[in-house]
């Protein structure tokens, strides 16, 4: 069994970490040094108001940089030598997000208020020794700050990089393998494709030359090899330029089944429901199902009428084709490669496929592809 992996969401831990910080500056107020030269309570709304802000960082660094820096002059008058950990936080977080100019900017400003403050405040050498001290090491920290927040910002920026490279790399494969395929297909098949339409249009001509009637076998042969020339090249210049060639959708179905008739079989189409426009995809698959399902029928199902009913729905686009051919719920249907292609289609669509002999006979093929209306 696989261990699940709950995702925190960022707010979240923003929240955790400014609580955080507002709770060790408050703690680091009420143990600490106070000079008294300000309203202790001021001094502790400003202490949690700076942690506080933090929770803001990743949607305004900049305000949040300016709020802590604000913050950190105020408590500083008020009398409370705290270190504006709050500030620091908000310089890495203003650096990760690449406002750096800003950052060195704000950090210079404040570190001359801080200063001037903390003169103010203690008197004789003792304080200016104190005052250097604390300088050097607010110094320090922001240095430490101001390169997290920068190496964190190269890291996100090369992993950025890495996976756009990978997605280009893979687009190019992809694209280099569609090329290759077309070659295969156009070598493999063009030929002996082009060959069959050819001699059953010969044999159809010479048929009507000669007054003969023109076998229904040889007309479907006629009319198969045609559509099969069209599909090819149609599949080959999508394969050569993916997106470019117009794909077969809804629109091509009466076609489809305008088609069926011609070989004998009773085909009609019904449509319900309010029309709407649906996403290629759905409308390229449906077409295959359709054009899947009276080929099987013409072929092998031995039925002499089929029925195939389209329903257009709020959320999905329903499909139903029947014959009364000599499927029985007895008979166990045997998979074939263009019933596989079919689920498989459906399935990456996220809908449902039922293909199976009916209890008053015959089969139906029956798919629901869920679609986004579009306004």
């Amino acid at each position: 069994m696989g261990i699940r992996r709950f995702a925190v969401p960022a707010w979240v831990g923003d929240v955790v970490i400014a609580v955080g910080v507002a709770a060790l500056m408050l703690g680091d107020g009420w143990s600490g040094e106070h000079l008294g030269t300000g309203p202790a309570p001021l001094g502790y709304a400003l202490l949690a108001a700076g942690g506080l802000a933090l929770a803001a960082r990743r949607r305004a660094p900049v305000a949040v940089l300016a709020v802590t820096g604000l913050c950190a002059v105020g408590y500083q008058a008020a009398g409370f030598d705290v270190l504006a950990v709050a500030y620091l936080v908000a310089v890495y977080g203003a650096v990760r997000a690449g406002f750096r100019a800003v950052a060195v900017t704000a950090s210079l400003t404040m570190l001359a208020a801080l200063q001037l403050t903390a003169l103010a405040l203690r008197d004789g050498p003792v304080g200016e020794v104190s005052v250097q001290a604390r300088g050097t090491l607010e110094i320090a920290w922001l240095v430490a700050a101001f390169a997290a927040g920068e190496a964190l910002r190269q890291a996100e920026q090369r992993a950025e990089e890495a996976e756009r490279t990978r997605e280009e790399t893979a687009r190019r494969r992809a694209d280099e393998e569609r090329l290759h395929i077309a070659r295969e297909l156009h070598d493999s098949l063009t030929h002996q494709i082009s060959v069959i339409k050819v001699q059953s249009e010969v044999a159809v001509h010479v048929a009507r030359r000669r007054g003969e009637r023109v076998p229904e076998a040889l007309l479907a042969i006629q009319e198969a090899g045609r559509e099969a020339s069209r599909e090819l090249r149609a599949t080959l210049e999508a394969l050569r330029d993916d997106g470019t060639a117009p794909p077969r959708g809804l629109a091509d179905v009466p076609e489809l089944v305008e088609r069926a008739g011609r070989t004998g079989l009773e085909a009609t189409l019904t449509i319900e429901g309010e029309r709407h426009d649906v996403p290629a995809a759905v409308g390229r698959t449906a077409y295959r199902i359709v054009q899947e399902s009276l080929t099987n029928i013409v072929r092998h199902a031995a039925a002499t009428t089929a029925s195939v009913r389209i329903d257009y729905r709020p959320d999905a686009l329903a499909l139903r084709i029947d014959d009364d051919g000599r499927a029985t719920p007895e008979t166990t249907p045997v998979p074939g490669v263009g019933l596989l292609g079919m689920r498989e289609r459906v399935t990456a669509l996220g809908g449902v496929l039922l293909a199976a002999p009916r209890g008053e006979g015959g089969f139906t093929v029956r798919a629901e592809l869920p679609v986004e209306r579009t306004s």
